[in-house]
């Protein structure tokens, strides 16, 4: 039995039982995976997929179980070389960090500068999607740490824990009819056409659900993934902006007014999540701290440790 095996095993299952897609995804070739996974089927003594012909069709029940255990011993061994990276190579290695793009373009950088500035030695990756992407890239081994307000908290392979609130702003022209209307409404808000998040991001949901409440059909004429993006047509007089108030500078927005909505829309969590089953670095516990003060080395084993809920805000 081979490492390699296990790996091509479970690759396998994650691709939907496509040999092909997980031979590319392993850059290997697909005679390959499938001559390995029979040769560890005629070695257990087992089926562990079910078959028509050349394609695979299913799981078997011990397929099931050989699965389960294959994904636990590749983690471990996952685990024994960050183990060595940790105490071997405390200066050197790589952190890939899966965030949204506003997370990525308004959070982070002052974040990575004085990470950069404590670990130089460090590589960093910086991968940007949106929320079920960076939980996805984080259940799979593709990023060690996933930052974002949506998703993060539906898996239970993930712990995932609160860094910092933060509310929505409404952005307008400057001299915008708008403007005028002192406490602002969400009626007055649903008059005018809106330019917002797309629905799975940057705490969209939040936003739907404060106009269902009071039975508001909202005109959101454009949606981004990117506040720079809405902002930019806000600009250009197309409509009433919502964005995430990280992303609104005076300095820098000196073209658009800023209203506060807290007393609108719900207010946000940022979170930050990592599989529960993964040995975490010590460059990892310190890029936490950096994110959110209260997020100490202390702290985080406590709640791994189960000594603990997972910490509020």
């Amino acid at each position: 039995m081979k490492l390699q095996q296990l790996r091509y095993l479970v690759e396998v299952e994650r691709r939907g039982l496509s040999v092909s897609a997980a031979a590319e995804a392993l850059f290997t070739s697909q005679p390959g995976v499938s001559k390995q996974i029979g040769m560890l089927e005629e070695e257990l003594g087992v089926t562990i997929f079910e078959r028509s012909g050349k394609r695979l069709t299913g799981v078997t029940a011990p397929g099931r179980i050989v699965l389960a255990m294959a994904r636990r011993i590749l983690t471990e061994a996952q685990n024994m070389k960050r183990v060595g990276e940790d105490y071997a190579a405390e200066s050197s290695g790589m952190l890939s960090i899966a965030t949204t793009h506003t997370q990525a373009r308004y959070t982070l950088p002052p974040v990575i500068q004085r990470f950069v500035q404590r670990h130089p030695q460090i590589r960093l990756h910086i991968q940007q999607g949106s929320p079920l992407q960076v939980a996805d890239w984080v259940l799979d081994g593709s990023a060690d740490l996933g930052i974002a307000t949506e998703a993060l908290d539906r898996h239970a392979e993930l712990l995932t824990l609160p860094c910092f609130q933060w509310a929505h702003l409404v952005v307008t022209p400057k001299r915008h009819p708008l403007l005028e209307h002192q406490p602002l409404t969400l009626a007055a808000l649903a008059d005018h056409p809106l330019i917002t998040y797309d629905a799975t991001f940057t705490g969209r949901s939040r936003i739907d659900r404060a106009f269902e409440r009071q039975s508001l059909r909202p005109n959101v004429m454009l949606t981004a993934i990117d506040s720079d993006v809405i902002k930019t047509y806000v600009e250009l007089g197309l409509g009433v902006g919502i964005i995430a108030e990280m992303a609104f500078d005076p300095l820098r927005d000196a073209a658009l007014a800023a209203m506060p909505a807290t007393h609108l829309f719900e207010g946000n969590t940022t979170r930050i999540a990592f599989r529960r089953d993964i040995w975490l670095r010590g460059y990892e516990y310190d890029f936490m701290e950096l994110l959110a003060p209260h997020l100490t080395r202390r702290m985080v084993e406590a709640t791994l440790k189960g000594e603990g809920a997972d910490p509020g805000l």
